[in-house]
């Protein structure tokens, strides 16, 4: 009996201690809302990426934002700030992310996406060009 106990206490602290470990690119808290994304746009806080592709971006984007279309965001990480937050955004919050991830795991530290994407930043009457 004792050892069944302790075979359960030490399976609990593993199963704890190993997701206590995870990854910050598994975080949720690595997601803001667009109107927490637009406060930190107007108070100029922030480099905007956004992970779509160029026809995309064409059609509607933040102003200001850098377009580095997901497909090509590894081979050009050394694009981007790492002494600047990085906002990372797409058309609806998928693709943001995994470029948001892959900003994380590349050693980025400051690194969130936007729920929503640009559909929700457009529907929320806040500045495209």
């Amino acid at each position: 009996m004792k050892k069944n106990f302790l075979f359960i206490v030490i399976s609990i602290i593993l199963i704890f201690g190993v997701t206590s470990c995870a990854s910050p690119a598994t975080s949720t808290s690595t997601n803001i809302s667009v109107e927490k994304a637009e406060e930190i746009y107007s108070s100029d806080g922030a480099f905007f990426l956004d992970v779509r592709e160029v026809d995309e971006w064409n059609q509607a984007h933040i102003p200001g934002a850098t377009l580095i279309p997901l497909g090509e965001l590894k081979q050009r990480l050394s694009e981007l700030p790492k002494d600047q937050p990085i906002v990372v955004y797409c058309r609806s919050g998928n693709r943001s992310q995994t470029g948001r991830d892959i900003l994380l795991e590349a050693g980025f530290e400051s690194v969130t996406s936007m729920d929503g994407g640009i559909n929700d930043w457009y529907q929320s009457g806040f500045p495209i060009e």
